[in-house]
């Protein structure tokens, strides 16, 4: 199906929480600047370099961005009952709440989507481990161990009461979830989505699986920690590891214009595609085929687009499938500007998606694509890859990818508010 426009989901707010910054003022000027959050390791002190939060306090948080006591109230309680994903997806949430200009009950009616599956391994792992030497075990983790506490704890900090729900797609979750809000708004079905990206947050025995399979990098004595995410580099050692939420409101146009709101940027096509098996190795057919189903579903073609961001974990293996699917799309150098934005944030695992779709905006609306420097020797040269330096481009519609283990590819088309 093709949009004229009329039907499109529309952002009026938004909010991210990651190493580079958590406001979208910081968070853009650490963009453009090419600046990492990644560090040598993460805030426990050990394992593989790891772009983290660090210690992140919601009520340090609320204090200093919200100048609302009673968000401050409302997050106090939830400190010692949640797990660290629901902490950051609330937070996240509340942000884009007051972004968007909200007035009270705008919930009433509206959905809310949480975006990851699995959210709170660590947790279940600490509570498991624990049980298991002392027989200790609080009742509260019947729920606190389950995705769906992160649904129930966002509804009740910010009254949304219509339907919600979990979408999970391992690393296009954030993507997936953005598509459903966006299919909900487009049908009719509701006015207004609240969409939510948690962080992620892999026990120690599903960070150490993940580099046994060759997907997660080690440590390199020869680079430093911010120089070690290197997607579509061919000195990629694998991804590396980012916490980040991120949180989103979509309204109907309609619905924008009766608040008088303006809009950030609009979603007006997305793809979905199985690769019709499991494993971690991706194939070129799935991802060209979503990414051609969201431009078609956008009414573009691959000559409009230009910016996209890709997936670009820095996977020896998902980096090169990758590249020949943009190639396959959109040729060679006439082709869009093309970026990762993980060297500077991490792979942020089932957020990714959100997360990248606020850097696309951000770029968006500053006119310039982000940097990437790490990215000195393409694995394929021919792509129009933007380099060290940011550069300044005019970005009218992007493609956004999210590619994930099980075969699940993902492409979301964003347009300027003032674009086609």
């Amino acid at each position: 199906m093709r949009s004229d426009g009329a039907d499109d989901a529309v952002v009026t707010g938004m909010a991210v929480l990651t190493a580079l910054g958590d406001d979208l003022t910081v968070f853009g000027d650490a963009l453009m600047a090419g600046d990492s959050g990644v560090r040598a390791v993460g805030r426990d002190g050990e394992g593989p370099p790891v772009a983290d939060l660090g210690p992140f306090a919601p009520e340090e948080w609320a204090d200093r961005f919200s100048g609302d006591e009673s968000e401050v109230r409302a997050l106090r309680p939830l400190m010692s009952r949640v797990a660290r994903p629901t902490l950051t997806g609330a937070s996240a949430a509340l942000a884009a709440v007051r972004h968007a200009r909200l007035e009270p009950g705008w919930g009433h009616d509206a959905a809310l989507v949480v975006a990851g599956g699995g959210l709170a391994q660590r947790h279940q792992a600490d509570v498991s481990g624990a049980y298991g030497r002392t027989g200790r075990l609080r009742a509260s983790y019947a729920l606190t161990a389950l995705d769906v506490d992160a649904v129930g704890a966002i509804s009740e900090l910010t009254g949304v009461r219509g339907e919600g729900w979990t979408a999970g797609a391992a690393s296009a979750s954030g993507t997936v979830a953005l598509i459903q809000a966006a299919r909900a708004i487009s049908a009719g079905w509701r006015e207004r989505v609240l969409v939510v990206a948690p962080s992620a947050d892999p026990a120690p025995a599903d960070v150490e699986a993940m580099r046994r399979a060759g997907a997660h990098a080690d440590g390199d004595p020869g680079l430093p920690p911010q120089l070690l995410c290197r997607p579509f580099d061919r000195r990629r050692r694998g991804f590396v590891r980012g916490e980040g939420a991120a949180a989103m409101v979509l309204e109907s146009q309609k619905a924008a214009e009766r608040r008088g709101v303006g809009a950030l940027a609009r979603i007006s096509g997305h793809g979905q595609r199985l690769d019709a098996r499991r494993g971690t190795r991706p194939e070129v057919r799935g991802q060209v085929e979503a990414m051609r189903a969201a431009l078609d579903a956008a009414g573009a073609s691959p000559r409009d687009v230009d910016y996209v961001n890709a997936h670009g974990t820095g996977s020896h293996v998902g980096d090169r499938v990758e590249a020949a699917s943009l190639r396959a799309v959109f040729g060679t150098r006439s082709g869009p500007l093309l970026n990762s934005t993980k060297p500077l944030t991490g792979h942020c695992l089932s957020a990714a998606g959100l997360v990248e779709a606020v850097a696309v905006i951000a770029q968006m609306r500053v006119g310039a694509c982000h940097p990437n420097p790490t990215l000195t020797d393409p694995v394929e040269p021919g792509l129009a890859w933007v380099g060290d330096q940011p550069v300044p481009h005019r970005i009218r519609a992007a493609l956004s990818n999210s590619f994930a283990f099980g075969g699940l590819s993902a492409s979301v088309v964003l347009r300027a508010v003032d674009g086609p």
